[in-house]
């Protein structure tokens, strides 16, 4: 137990990994501390999911050094894995198998017997806020249950560290927030977590730490808080309408720090915003939202507003 409790989650050095003759994946190096909620952030094609893979022991890198619960990958992937649990983008429940017999299959993939997961179901279905669900059809689950199940099956095996890619898409606030709360739980029980995500506010509510990644490149990493701190203005200005980008053109630049475009908003950003509310105090035709700078804001700036595939 000694050991276990010491080893590191996962350390990542100098990853690369081409496809076709273009580099997805150019040089990255992080690591996990123990407890933590680590966030890997970047736009579609920044290289995530091959980052991931490569991780896992699913896809092989070009070159680099990964430790994966202590154990070199892709050289010991699978026994590495064996205290890993993985929630993937797609839900990949087994439609012929009830809630409780998705959960009982699963562990079987780490050679644990139904003797030792079916004490354990109540508990976990109790966790996912599935009680009372363990005969249910997954056809019969709605979206939200079945990624609530996926959490659950992803902790049948106990795992050291939790893989969550995009844990939360597609899910109405409410399953949202109950996600949350219940991988906030796991972190105070002394579980690691790393998670991809495209909702800034998921990643600055739950991870300790992130990176931001693009182009295959680490661009950004540290706590949300001192990311916003140290990249962005902290008070911004979005202003909207019709006539927003000739206003911008004309007055902006002199009363922000900083302007940026995007259609008919123009978002300001500034130090006291103050002067700026005062101009467009006089100008009913601009419509304004006041708000503190935030980790969206931060990632735009990094990683550019223009539409990724």
């Amino acid at each position: 137990m000694g050991r276990r409790a010491s080893v590191t989650p996962l350390s990542v050095s100098a990853l690369r990994k081409s496809y076709d003759g273009r580099e997805v994946v150019a040089g990255l190096g992080f690591e996990l501390h123990r407890g933590e909620c680590y966030g890997l952030l970047g736009p579609n094609g920044a290289g995530k999911t091959t980052t991931l893979r490569c991780c896992l022991g699913l896809t092989a890198p070009d070159s680099g050094t990964i430790r994966l619960a202590g154990e070199p990958v892709p050289q010991r992937a699978r026994e590495a894995r064996a205290r890993i649990g993985v929630v993937p983008q797609f839900d990949n429940l087994d439609p012929d198998f009830t809630a409780a017999e998705n959960l009982i299959v699963y562990g079987r993939y780490f050679g644990l017997g139904d003797a030792e997961i079916r004490p354990k179901i109540a508990a976990l279905m109790e966790f996912a806020g599935l009680a009372g669900k363990e005969d249910a059809g997954i056809r019969t689950l709605s979206g939200g249950m079945k990624r609530r199940l996926t959490l659950a099956r992803a902790l049948v095996n106990d795992p050291d560290l939790l893989v969550l890619d995009e844990p939360t898409t597609g899910l109405d606030p409410q399953a949202r927030h109950l996600i949350w709360e219940r991988l906030k739980r796991l972190q105070l029980q002394g579980k690691t977590i790393l998670l991809t995500t495209h909702f800034m506010d998921e990643a600055e509510r739950l991870c300790q730490r992130l990176a931001i990644i693009d182009d295959g490149r680490m661009v950004a990493e540290g706590p949300p808080r001192d990311l916003i701190r140290e990249h962005i203005e902290p008070q911004v200005v979005e202003v909207y309408g019709e006539d927003a980008p000739d206003w911008a053109g004309r007055e902006a630049k002199t009363l922000a720090r900083r302007v940026e475009l995007s259609g008919e908003t123009a978002f300001c950003y500034v130090d006291d915003a103050a002067p700026l509310l005062a101009r467009l105090g006089s100008l009913p035709q601009l419509s304004t939202l006041h708000r503190p700078a935030n980790l969206e804001d931060v990632f735009l700036k990094l990683t550019g507003r223009e539409l990724r595939d």
